[in-house]
């Protein structure tokens, strides 16, 4: 083993083998995908090549490929194809979601929306839709009907996050059922396609779909403590991106939830406008160093713990220690 057998990779893979098994058939998924991203025209395939050709982790794909490592038909087409389709989903929803966000850049490059409109960047989004749609076919009935589920819940997620908690809900679970829906879900499912088509047991799909799930809510949650806790030499982001835009995240949402009046100034500043940056960085002061912090990483950390635990399902060996190091960066990560 070398401290470095994961490079390259999204997911931290210790066992050399492993990672050289995933990293080559990562290239095969990468050539896949360039495949499926092709339309009838030069404009559509450029359009719908643009944010894969941007670069990001593929960290669903290489879910569903270590997942499939816990069955004996890891090197099966249908788990290339399985890796395809979560990708180009996962693709999909970015076009869609930088028309929401109103975003300029998306992995460092033009988004779609801004490079040429609203218009095509929706309608490219809907052609990869239907594109995993295609593959997914390719996977029998079965396969369909997971990815249609997977699909509401991953809409209905992103419909949640436009709307107020109903009246008397609790805005924090609010949050929560879109984080599962417009993130856990589509990890769920990677797991759940590379443990079924790579022939692994019922058991071990349930607890690898049960274990997507989890991490993957998890590290969106993640994301949310290092907005406001990170500083932008450690984490190349802005802070408190998200406390200026008004988006109300776990370490907010805990926050809200005091009563003491010593946070009277904080709960103002919460209720009001961040967007100029004496008042954000004011309210990105307080926040910090308030206990909603720790709360929301020590509800990260559990959550990491739960996950980890679903996987007493799988042997032991390097799957199960890969899957393990990834629950722990998500902990790691938020603390």
């Amino acid at each position: 083993m070398t401290q470095d057998s994961s490079a390259g990779l999204a997911l931290p893979v210790l066992d050399d083998a492993l990672a050289a098994r995933l990293r080559a058939r990562m290239l095969v998924v990468e050539e896949a995908l360039a495949g499926h991203v092709h339309g009838q025209t030069p404009f559509v395939t450029e359009a719908a090549s643009h944010l894969m050709s941007a670069g990001g982790k593929r960290f669903r794909p290489l879910l569903v490929l270590l997942a499939a490592e816990a069955g004996p038909d890891a090197d099966s087409d249908e788990v290339v194809t399985a890796a395809c389709v979560v990708e180009l989903t996962h693709l999909a929803s970015l076009y869609h979601d930088d028309v929401m966000d109103e975003a300029d850049l998306r992995r460092g490059a033009a988004s779609a929306n801004a490079r040429w409109d609203n218009h095509v960047a929706i309608l490219v989004g809907d052609f990869l839709f239907s594109k995993s749609s295609e593959l997914t076919a390719d996977l029998g009935a079965d396969a369909v009907r997971i990815q249609a589920q997977t699909f509401t819940r991953l809409v209905e997620g992103q419909i949640l996050e436009t709307v107020a908690p109903e009246p008397g809900a609790d805005p924090l679970e609010h949050y929560l059922k879109v984080v599962a829906g417009k993130t856990g879900s589509l990890i769920a499912t990677s797991a759940r396609y590379g443990a079924r088509f790579g022939g692994a047991s019922a058991d071990i799909e349930a607890a690898l779909t049960a274990y997507g799930e989890i991490v993957g809510s998890a590290f969106q949650l993640s994301d949310d403590i290092l907005d406001v806790a990170s500083d932008f030499e450690e984490s190349g982001k802005t802070p408190g991106t998200d406390l200026r835009e008004g988006v109300p995240t776990l370490p907010v949402l805990l926050a809200r939830r005091s009563t003491d009046p010593a946070d009277e100034r904080l709960l103002s500043l919460l209720a009001g406008d961040l967007s100029g940056d004496e008042l954000h960085a004011e309210a990105l002061d307080l926040l910090r160093k308030h206990p909603a912090m720790e709360e929301a990483r020590a509800y990260v950390v559990a959550r990491a713990q739960e996950a980890k635990a679903l996987l007493g399902a799988l042997p032991q060996g390097p799957v199960r220690e890969a899957l393990e190091a990834f629950a722990d960066v998500v902990a790691i990560r938020s603390t």
